[in-house]
């Protein structure tokens, strides 16, 4: 099982990209599915996540070639249906081909995704709205069974939560609804945004994008589109958390600013020095101490919990006390005994994280538990004193793309290696 060896201490200075939004590109893939002609997508992460999806979409009948930073995924000729537990298991977001499958293949069969490190994330939502367009639904052998053999109709629906991939397997299966789709209480993130934004070029009728209300008029059938997915604003985030730990002056570019704005105003009050231009944020070497500051993940705009993790961090190297509320998921704070392994002052009352800084970390073995957590470890082994050991790096791979590489264009020195190679 690989892992990286992080030598703490090291100033990081330059430039580092930012890819593609695996968030966004996710259900991109997914609404190939929707297509009757072939679907350009530029600028997806080569990640663990987007490999499983390509998986599945071949799973279902669909061709995925790459070259020059494209993805084109081209439909095939035949009517498969059935995401399977084994590919569904280890990615959440392969239920994104519900509502793809039953819109325009009129059934469905997708494994239910099962437990998650982070919290339980049911589908509840998904399939009650999907109910609301006319589906019948059932679980059978642990897979929801969903058929409309008559098409899915158009409806009003409002979502009890808000909720991200319940807003984007709605949003995609009411493209080829028959008449009017109002969903009320969507998600806002970028993602969704950027999801639409395709669907728009493929030929789908949708208004109100980027608001809490999206219209659909729908239509008999979507074609094929040329699409740039969105940079990772997690991805951005992270470097940019980085660059004020550890920075000697590091420009995060490739990126949107403005979708980072919950995070910058946070590091704003934190004391944080930096600058933004259209696509990119410039840290320079921080000149005075950090401050502690408290934040409380919500929905976007609000801060994101893909964020929390290493923010937290962050704050293990503020003067003072600060606290981090988890209002999203509900077992999100499985990096904290990792941290406190490495030296950091935090306690877990509830679904919040009291932090007491600065902290001096000193390096020592450390496991990831799920994607940013993993991040969040990485960061703090940056600033800590000697070595720090992170393991099961599969998690860190599902959703950054070579952060060893990055990272060690800066100035860090992160190994990536197979204890088991050795053996």
């Amino acid at each position: 099982m690989e892992k990286f060896r992080i030598q703490g201490g090291r100033r990081l200075h330059g430039e580092v990209g930012v890819s593609g939004s695996k968030n966004a590109a996710l259900p991109c893939l997914a609404a190939t599915l929707l297509a009757s002609a072939p679907v350009i997508l530029r600028g997806l992460p080569r990640v663990r996540d987007i490999v499983t999806m390509e998986r599945v979409l071949e799973t279902l009948g669909e061709s995925c070639a790459h070259s020059e930073g494209a993805t084109t995924v081209v439909a095939g000729s035949g009517d498969a249906y059935h995401a399977p537990y084994e590919l569904v298991r280890t990615m959440r977001a392969s239920v994104l081909v519900l509502g793809p499958l039953l819109a325009r293949r009129r059934r469905a069969r997708v494994a239910l995704p099962g437990g998650c490190a982070i919290g339980a994330r049911p589908i509840d939502f998904h399939l009650q709205a999907l109910a609301q367009l006319g589906a019948d639904l059932r679980v059978e052998s642990g897979d929801v069974v969903a058929e409309a053999s008559g098409g899915l109709r158009g409806g009003e629906v409002s979502f009890p939560r808000i909720t991200v991939t319940g807003t984007e397997n709605l949003l995609m299966a009411a493209t080829l609804a028959r008449g009017r789709t109002v969903l009320h209480n969507c998600a806002r993130e970028p993602e969704v945004e950027d999801l639409a934004n395709l669907l728009l070029a493929m030929g789908a009728r949708i208004t109100g994008v980027g608001t809490d209300t999206l219209e659909v008029e729908g239509t008999e059938e979507l074609s094929g589109a040329d699409h740039l997915v969105i940079p990772d604003r997690i991805e951005a985030g992270t470097y940019v958390i980085a660059a004020v730990l550890a920075g000697d002056g590091v420009r995060v570019s490739g990126c949107r600013p403005d979708h980072l704005s919950a995070l910058l105003a946070a590091l704003r009050e934190a004391g944080c020095a930096f600058s933004t231009d259209a696509d990119a944020v410039v840290v320079p070497a921080q000149r005075g101490p950090l401050r502690a500051v408290s934040i409380t993940t919500t929905e976007h705009p609000g801060f994101a919990t893909d964020l929390q993790a290493q923010f937290l961090a962050l704050m293990t190297q503020a003067h003072g006390a600060s606290s981090v509320t988890e209002a999203i998921f509900e077992n999100r704070f499985q990096h904290v005994l990792e941290l406190k392994r490495l030296g950091a002052a935090v306690e877990v009352e509830g679904s919040t994280a009291h932090v007491h800084g600065p902290a001096a970390l000193d390096g020592t073995t450390v496991m990831a538990s799920d994607l940013r957590a993993s991040a969040a470890l990485v960061l703090a082994g940056l600033v800590a004193r000697g070595e720090t050991l992170v393991d099961r790096i599969y998690h860190l791979d599902r959703g950054y793309e070579a952060m060893e590489v990055k990272l060690n264009a800066l100035g860090a020195t992160v190994e990536r290696f197979n204890p088991g190679r050795y053996l």
